[in-house]
C-alpha cells in the first residue's frame, strides 16, 4: 500500500515598511538562518488567519493580510519535505515591545531588498527572495481569491 504524501502546507508574510522587509532570524537545523515571519497552517484556522498569527508570534507586530502575493510550491533538496506556501501582504499594526518570540526565533529585523540578496546563503529557503521579487513587482491577488470553509 502506497502512503499517502501530502505536502506541508505554510504561510508567509510580507511585510514592507520605508524600503525595508521585516524577516526573523531563527535557529534552524541547518544553523541561524532567514526567513520572513512564516509558519505552519494548524488544524481549523484559515491561511489568513495563519498568516496573522505567524507574524505575531515569530516578530511580536501585529499585522492583517489584505492580499495574496503568491502560492509557492518547493521541495527541499533533500526530497524529504515539500513546503506549499502562501505568501500574504498586509497591513503592519502595532508592535507588541516586551512580547516574548516563538521559541527558535532569535530577532525581528528590517532589510532592504538589496540587503535580502546580499544575504541569500543565510536563508531558510530560496522562496525568501522570490516573495520579495514578487511583491516588488506588484504581484498582489485578492484576498478573496482565497476561501475557507469551515
Amino acid at each position: 500500500m502506497q502512503r499517502l504524501w501530502k505536502p506541508n502546507v505554510t504561510v508567509a508574510a510580507v511585510v514592507e515598511r520605508d524600503g525595508r522587509f521585516l524577516l526573523v532570524e531563527e535557529e534552524t537545523e541547518g544553523g541561524v538562518r532567514y526567513n520572513q515571519p512564516a509558519g505552519h497552517l494548524e488544524q481549523g484556522e484559515s491561511l489568513v488567519e495563519a498568516c496573522a498569527r505567524e507574524a505575531l508570534e515569530e516578530t511580536a507586530w501585529h499585522f492583517r493580510p489584505t492580499a495574496l502575493v503568491g502560492v509557492y510550491q518547493w521541495p527541499r533538496p533533500r526530497g524529504d519535505i515539500t513546503y506549499l506556501r502562501f505568501a500574504f501582504a498586509g497591513d503592519l499594526g502595532a508592535e507588541e515591545v516586551g512580547r516574548p518570540l516563538d521559541t527558535g526565533i532569535l530577532r525581528a529585523v528590517w532589510l532592504t531588498a538589496a540587503e535580502i540578496e546580499a544575504c541569500q546563503a543565510q536563508h531558510r529557503s530560496p522562496l525568501i527572495v522570490q516573495c520579495v521579487q514578487d511583491w516588488l513587482a506588484g504581484r498582489r491577488f485578492p484576498i478573496d481569491l482565497i476561501r475557507h470553509h469551515g
